[in-house]
């Protein structure tokens, strides 16, 4: 597989290589020794999520308090979506910009995210099946969104698609009050929180 680097520090596209026949396809969908040469540590997986939305849904942007945070290793088991990581850590080089990358069921691409970068997506299909492998469990305390909507962040969305966000999503604060309010992981708490998970967890 090819893992390859975004534009934003911690996140990476990963394409597997596919072995076709008349049966079906074959492929690896996650090597989590090939991940670690490009992160520094191994991804230890605690727990899988899987959501499923219709064309138009919009979901995040998601981040975790740092330290524990949340790593996210996102695929699409079934449909197509526009996968978006923004980086929501103060102080970092590339705070308040994003990426994107679409995750289908043709090339079977994934995203990986490091802990203190925001996660989105937008279905392109009815019945997208979006599969996560995370770093750390769901811990609703330390769990928080911004408005995807967010005119600051500028998320491009698919053209034709009408976003629905769930009550929750469509509540969430701007980024500059998210700034204000301190809510935010800071680059300095990321950067340590990456050099701790490479120490115990090497590649």
């Amino acid at each position: 597989m090819d893992v390859r680097p975004l534009r934003i520090a911690g996140a990476f596209v990963i394409t597997p290589r596919q072995f076709p026949d008349d049966r079906g396809v074959f492929l690896e969908s996650f090597r989590g020794d090939r991940l670690a040469e490009h992160t520094g540590h191994r991804l230890d997986v605690v727990q899988t999520n899987v959501s499923v939305s219709s064309r138009g849904t919009l979901r995040g942007i998601h981040f975790a308090d740092v330290p524990v945070g949340q790593a996210k290793y996102v695929t699409a088991v079934t449909g197509a979506l526009v996968d978006y990581v923004v980086d929501l850590r103060v102080g970092s080089p590339t705070f308040g910009e994003w990426d994107s990358v679409v995750l289908d069921s043709v090339d079977r691409r994934a995203l990986y995210l490091a802990e203190g970068l925001g996660h989105a997506f937008c279905a392109l299909e009815d019945d997208t099946t979006a599969h996560y492998l995370c770093s750390s469990a769901y811990n609703p305390t330390g769990e928080h969104g911004i408005n995807p909507l967010d005119p600051d962040v500028g998320l491009t969305l698919p053209d034709g698609v009408e976003p629905l966000l769930s009550p929750k999503d469509a509540a969430a604060p701007t980024l500059a009050a998210a700034v204000e309010s301190g809510l935010l992981p800071t680059w300095e708490a990321c950067t340590a929180w990456y050099g701790a998970q490479a120490d115990r967890r090497p590649v």
